[in-house]
């Protein structure tokens, strides 16, 4: 059978997305339109068959589009979230259940190091092992100049994306096998950063650091580890960044294809990652950015 390729410039809504505002952390309930996570487009073909995976930041967006995929692929998938994004996070495990796998919900903030260790612990308990680990857990605010950036806020991005990163991992290494993947979600900030965003793009060009010094320490055991760079993405994080109208009409038509991604469009790169099809792929980044150069 023969199927015709839908046009990437207009497979997803390209005419820019409607004035909103939301407090952090966003929510799918408050976002207009709703992102497109593959809820119903994923199809599976077993590529995680019997895997044990743990993302942070798994109740909307990009994480809550892995979680689809992995437990469409075959994994049983625990996901870390904060208390406020329990709604959320309760409709991503009703997804991961009704594809006939095991779902975890873990409340808490990663940025509280006994919370970023334990779900480690919670995910081996009760999944019965750890295979893929995905560090996606993230903050970012418009920033109006260094000058008025907030210590409380720049030290809430710093322990949010760099800390709880760090804590995490820390904790899930002495679990993991030979065969396991470590996949950190990075951005586009990390090489061509915005100066609204100055201190998100700190983390994110560090995380880029932390990849490819963490794939040479883990190499030897049979670990591999890789990073995800997202251009931009329609999710709850995007109306909660503090942007004005104009910036949410435009936001994503700088990109060659001229729209924001949906987080269904980033799925594949983390399955690809984490499957034996990448099984010589480590310190990798990977771009899915609508063809904006890294």
């Amino acid at each position: 059978m023969t199927t015709t390729p839908n046009d990437p410039r207009t497979s997803h809504p390209h005419d820019g997305f409607p004035d909103q505002q939301q407090r952090q952390p966003g929510l799918l309930a408050q976002t207009t339109p709703a992102p497109d996570h593959g809820e119903d487009s994923y199809e599976g073909s077993g590529r995680l068959q019997g895997r044990r995976a743990l993302i942070t930041g798994g109740d909307s967006g990009i994480g809550r589009a892995v979680a689809i995929a992995f437990a469409r692929e075959g994994a049983d998938v625990a996901i870390a979230h904060l208390p406020e994004e329990q709604a959320d996070a309760d409709g991503t495990v009703e997804l991961i259940t009704a594809a006939g796998r095991t779902g975890l919900s873990l409340a808490g903030d990663v940025r509280d190091e006994g919370f970023a260790a334990q779900i480690v612990e919670s995910t081996v308990e009760g999944l019965g092992g750890l295979d893929i680990l995905v560090l996606n857990a993230a903050y970012q605010k418009d920033r109006d100049g260094v000058e008025n950036l907030e210590t409380e806020e720049f030290d809430r991005v710093m322990r949010t994306n760099l800390y709880g990163m760090v804590f995490t991992a820390r904790a899930a290494i002495p679990h993991l096998p030979a065969g396991a993947s470590i996949i950190v979600s990075s951005s586009i900030q990390a090489f061509n950063p915005s100066p609204g965003l100055v201190d998100y793009a700190m983390t994110k060009a560090a995380q880029v650091a932390f990849v490819k010094a963490l794939a040479q320490d883990l190499g030897p055991r049979g670990i591999r580890v890789n990073a995800v760079a997202p251009g931009p993405v329609w999710t709850p994080l995007i109306p909660a960044t503090g942007w004005d109208a104009e910036r949410l009409t435009t936001f994503g038509q700088d990109t060659p294809l001229g729209r924001a991604g949906q987080p269904a469009e980033l799925a594949g790169a983390y399955v690809y990652l984490a499957s034996e099809a990448a099984s010589y792929v480590s310190g990798a980044v990977l771009p899915v950015t609508g063809g904006k150069g890294l």
